[in-house]
């Protein structure tokens, strides 16, 4: 075996040396171009590459392969030719001029492959960067759509108009619908006529309200609104009547919100300058209050003062009384008072001894001054101390003229309302009085109604008070 192996390596070596020498001393006397051949061993013994110039017509042994000169700019060399086969250059079949006949022309093989460096493929590929279809899009760019909307910059020209025009023709441009309410909102409703629907402020109005241990209590403003004003039934009727205008006449319907009273339902088809009166007693006399408000009535407080035969008569719980500290009659009065709120003032409820006795009744009327309040006698009590203490206190201050109801049948009525309207002809203004009865109440509503045509005109009972005082 050993024979063997050194006798086929003597062969190998042998056609090696036999094939190289060829390939280098074979075409030195033509001058032709030396091919450079790369000589590939079978798999068994890969033997080094080496580049010879190529020889025409020269047959290779099996399991070798002959591949061009190749260059990094050069693409590859023809496919491999099968075992046995013979490599022969075919220049008249490639297109490329004779070599040999121009020697001095031609490029080296190698170096002259630059050729293949002109393979503008990659080099005419700035064509690509020609591809002004991507620089064409600034036709996209010059969506002048976007650019044109400078137009709305120019926009100016309503700013400018508008500041142009006058305020109050910019106070015309407004629609019609908004005017409406901005009218209704400004208009003051003592323009209206005094018995024409009039809409009352809500109450409580923060501004009048004081906090107490027992409750709210009214109180002036500090810009010095008081709640008489305030919270009155605005009427353009609260001076003096002059020559040529339309007598003043007021009626206060009391007995709401003290015991044994009718229900709020009585007070129905009243006309709204009615002024009304509740106590403080009963549920829910807030709500009721402003009911009443709701459909114009002005309110009054109703407050128990001691009567003659007290406690054979009883007025109600919290009574104010000539036997008490002046102090705890006042505790009772802000007890009355936090009942409820939106009243202009208080009324009494009997008090024929308290109204009578001045020292008693003396701080009572000041706490009602200082709270911004008027004080309304019902008239009742013949020998009352009011007039004389609320001169000195400046009180708003006034004391009905007449019992509507004294002898409550419907004849007698009729003539008190009768005697009602002369008083007012003859004073310029004057305030009747009457109990909250379903009867009572229907007969100063039909006597209302006819009062236009005798040029008189029913005012809210704080707007006879301030009419009253001034005369």
């Amino acid at each position: 075996m050993k024979a063997l192996a050194v006798a086929v390596g003597i062969v190998f070596w042998t056609l090696v040396l036999g094939i190289t020498w060829l390939a280098l001393f074979s075409g030195a006397d033509t001058e032709e171009p030396v091919a450079v051949l790369q000589i590939e061993p079978a798999p068994e013994a890969p033997p080094p590459e080496a580049a010879k110039p190529p020889s025409d017509g020269i047959d290779f042994p099996p399991g070798f392969a002959i591949t061009g000169p190749a260059t990094p700019q050069e693409s590859p060399a023809a496919p491999m030719p099968p075992p046995g086969a013979t490599l022969t250059p075919a220049p008249d079949e490639i297109g490329v001029p004779d070599l040999p006949e121009t020697p001095g022309d031609g490029a080296p093989p190698a170096d002259a492959m630059p050729p293949a460096a002109d393979v503008p493929p990659t080099v005419d590929m700035p064509p690509a960067a020609d591809a002004p279809p991507a620089m064409d899009m600034p036709p996209a760019a010059e969506i002048p759509p976007a650019v044109d909307m400078p137009p709305a910059a120019d926009a100016p020209p309503m700013p400018d108009r508008r500041s142009e025009a006058p305020a109050g023709e910019q106070s015309n441009s407004a629609t019609p619908e908004a005017a409406e309410p901005q009218t209704t909102t400004v208009a003051s409703p003592e323009v209206q006529e005094d018995t024409g629907t009039v809409t009352l402020i809500p109450v409580p109005v923060a501004e009048l309200v004081e906090e107490s241990q027992y409750g709210p209590l009214p109180k002036v403003a500090g810009d010095g609104r008081r709640p008489a004003e305030v919270y009155a039934r605005p009427s353009r009727y609260t001076v003096r009547a002059g020559s040529g205008e339309p007598t003043r006449v007021a009626v206060l319907v009391n007995g709401l919100g003290l015991p044994g009273s009718p229900s709020d339902d009585v007070l129905k088809g009243l006309p709204a300058p009615v002024s009304v009166a509740y106590g403080a007693y009963g549920r829910d006399l807030q709500d009721l209050v402003t009911k009443a408000r709701s459909a114009g009535h002005e309110v009054l407080l109703q407050i128990p003062l001691e009567p003659n035969d007290y406690p054979s008569e009883d007025p109600g719980p919290h009574t104010l009384l000539t036997t008490l500290p002046n102090d705890e009659n006042i505790k009772r009065l802000q007890w009355l008072m936090s009942r409820y709120t939106g009243y202009v003032g208080v009324t009494n409820h009997m008090g024929a001894k308290f109204e009578a006795t001045k020292d008693s009744f003396l701080p009572v009327l000041e706490e009602l001054k200082k709270r911004g309040l008027i004080y309304f006698d019902d008239g009742t009590v013949q020998s009352s101390t009011t007039a004389q203490i609320a001169s000195v206190l400046g009180l708003d201050y006034s004391a009905a003229n007449l019992q509507i109801d004294a002898k409550p049948s419907s004849v007698e009525i009729a003539k008190a309302l009768a005697e009602l309207e002369d008083m007012a002809r003859e004073l310029g203004a004057a305030i009747g009085v009457a109990k909250a009865k379903p009867e009572t109440v229907r007969q100063i509503a039909e006597w209302a109604g006819k009062l236009e045509a005798k040029g008189i005109v029913l005012v809210p009972v704080s707007a006879a008070v301030r009419s009253q005082r001034q005369s």
